[in-house]
């Protein structure tokens, strides 16, 4: 099984990252065809990220990621927000910092080192993780999402990996094990920013420990939640 195809299809991308908009589009809207009613929008619209998330916005932006592929959309936004910061609080860090931050570039965003299989596995974990987070996803509406998991147009070990995912209890811990370039770091934070609806203290409180065990510095912390949500914006 590709790790790459599964998490385009997550976001809502059923080929690789260079699929073209009409190519995507057009195979969403097969998939939806067989999707159960009360979730064929979402699911349309962003791939398997969208029957997770409890957050329109977050729908609706993963519907515009599946037309670049989710990979090549998250490396961008991550990319984005850490160069802003990098602009802001560089010159408060030390000589060894500033020499390794000095080596990231946009490519490395997007590099087959930063999204290895292992890596894109752990960006769908965190998107579970994020969406499980706010307490929306209850016994009925898992089972809900397992029927139009079920349906979908992925092959049984694709269905298998995804079943499992959603069955079993991901840590912080976990996500943020083996986790280790600043590129990473980031993108998996981000991600984990845009699946989740920050309304209350244990939402942010999942962020917070995130960010801690990443051991990302509070202001590229928070260039990222910012990054998140103008993402977000811009897509409702």
């Amino acid at each position: 099984m590709s790790i790459q195809n599964l998490l385009n299809q997550f976001m809502g991308s059923s080929d690789s990252a260079n699929q073209n908009a009409p190519q995507s589009q057009s195979v969403l809207g097969s998939i939806s065809n067989n999707i159960p009613g009360g979730l064929a929008g979402g699911a349309a619209a962003g791939g398997l990220m969208a029957l997770l998330v409890s957050n329109k916005s977050a729908r609706k932006f993963a519907g515009k990621a599946a037309t670049v592929g989710g990979a090549a959309v998250l490396g961008g936004l991550a990319f984005s927000a850490f160069s802003n910061w990098k602009k802001q609080s560089g010159s408060k860090y030390s000589a060894d910092t500033s020499a390794q931050m000095s080596k990231v570039n946009q490519q490395s965003f997007s590099s087959s080192a930063t999204l290895n299989d292992d890596f894109q596995l752990t960006l769908i974990k965190a998107m579970i993780a994020a969406a499980k987070a706010d307490g929306h996803i209850d016994e009925a509406e898992q089972q809900r999402i397992f029927e139009a998991v079920e349906q979908m147009a992925l092959s049984d070990e694709a269905k298998a990996t995804l079943f499992q995912l959603m069955r079993q209890t991901i840590t912080i811990g976990e996500l943020a094990n083996g986790v280790d370039s600043i590129e990473q770091k980031s993108e998996l934070y981000l991600v984990s920013c845009i699946a989740i609806n920050v309304d209350n203290s244990a939402e942010q409180a999942h962020l917070d420990g995130l960010a801690y065990a990443l051991r990302l510095p509070f202001d590229l912390a928070e260039q990222l939640q910012k990054q998140a949500q103008q993402a977000l914006d811009q897509a409702a």
